[in-house]
C-alpha cells in the first residue's frame, strides 16, 4: 500500500508539471486535486489485492463471486488512478468512479439505514462515500465539452453534494472536537498531539468556510483550494506522523487507510473546484 503511494506521488508530480505551470493563482492547487486523488486510490487498490480475504466480507451476500468483485473494485481503482496521473481519458474514469462510490452507497450503506439511522458515524460514512463520488462527478464533468448538458448536471450536482458533506463535517469537528479531524471517524486524537480541540476547530472552521464558499458562484475555487489544502496539510503532517507511530504495530494498516480516506476527502474538495476545461 505504501509502495503503491509513494509511486503515485512521484509519477503524479512529474507528469503535472505541465498543467501546473500552464495554471495560476488558486488554479494550481486545484490542478493537484487529480494528483492526490489518484495516490489515495493506489493506496486502497493495493488493499484490496492484499487483503483482498478480508474485503471481500464487505460484498454483498446476494453477489456471487465475492473474491472476484474485490479484485475487479482493486483493478478499476488502480486504473481510475493511472487514468488521472497520465491524464488520459478523464472523463470515462472519472464517471465510472463516481458511479463506484455511488454503487458502495447504494449497496453497503443504505440497506443499514433501519439498523443505522440513529448513529451518527452510519451517517458520516455513507455521506463520505456519497462525497467522494461528487468530487469525481465535477472532474468528469471539468473534462468534458462545454455546453454539454451531462456535464453541467454533473459539476452542479456533485459540487452540491461535496459542500453538503463539508459543512456537516464541520458541525461535527464543533461537536466532537476530540476525534480526529478531517473525515471525523470513530478514532480519537493520540494524547501527544498539542491542542486537539483547536486543530478540530480550525479544521471544522476550514470545511465550513469551504462548504459555504462552494455553493457561492464568485468564490468557489478560492474555497476549494483553501479548504483542500487545510485537509492536505492535515494528511502531510497529523495523519502520517500517526501512521509512523503505528507503522510496525498491528495498527499500520488502519493508519495507512487513515491516510488514504483524508487525502481522498482532500483531493475531493479541491476536485470540487474544478471549472470545465473542454481542451483536457
Amino acid at each position: 500500500m505504501m509502495g503503491a503511494g509513494l509511486a503515485a506521488l512521484v509519477a503524479g508530480l512529474v507528469l503535472v508539471r505541465t498543467r501546473f505551470r500552464a495554471a495560476s493563482g488558486a488554479g494550481r492547487v486545484l490542478v493537484l486535486g487529480p494528483v492526490f486523488e489518484a495516490i489515495a486510490l493506489a493506496i486502497f487498490a493495493a488493499e484490496h489485492f492484499t487483503a483482498a480475504r478480508s474485503l471481500m466480507a464487505l460484498v454483498p451476500r446476494w453477489l456471487p463471486g465475492p473474491l472476484f468483485w474485490t479484485y475487479f473494485f482493486g483493478v478499476g481503482l488502480l486504473a481510475a488512478a493511472i487514468s488521472f496521473i497520465a491524464w488520459r481519458c478523464v472523463r470515462w474514469s472519472a464517471a465510472l468512479l463516481a458511479l463506484f462510490f455511488f454503487i458502495i452507497v447504494a449497496t453497503l450503506d443504505l440497506p443499514n439505514l433501519p439498523q443505522g439511522m440513529h448513529e451518527r458515524f452510519f451517517w458520516i460514512l455513507t455521506v463520505r462515500e456519497s462525497a467522494f463520488g461528487g468530487g469525481a462527478l465535477v472532474l468528469a464533468g471539468s473534462v468534458w465539452p462545454r455546453r454539454n448538458i451531462a456535464a453541467t448536471a454533473f459539476t452542479r450536482v456533485g459540487r452540491g453534494i461535496v459542500a453538503l458533506v463539508m459543512i456537516f463535517y464541520a458541525i461535527e469537528h464543533f461537536l466532537f472536537p476530540h476525534n480526529v479531524p478531517g473525515v471525523p471517524l470513530e478514532k480519537l486524537t493520540p494524547a501527544w498531539v498539542p491542542a486537539p480541540a483547536l486543530l478540530a476547530y480550525l479544521v471544522g472552521i476550514a470545511l465550513l468556510l469551504g462548504g459555504l464558499g462552494l455553493l457561492i458562484r464568485s468564490t468557489i475555487r478560492i474555497a476549494a483550494a483553501g479548504a483542500g489544502m487545510v485537509l492536505v496539510l492535515l494528511t502531510a503532517f497529523f495523519y502520517v506522523p500517526i501512521l509512523i507511530t503505528e507503522l510496525h504495530s498491528a495498527l499500520a494498516v488502519e493508519g495507512l487507510n487513515y491516510v488514504g480516506d483524508t487525502l481522498l476527502f482532500a483531493a475531493t474538495v479541491l476536485l470540487a473546484g474544478r471549472e470545465a476545461e473542454p481542451s483536457a
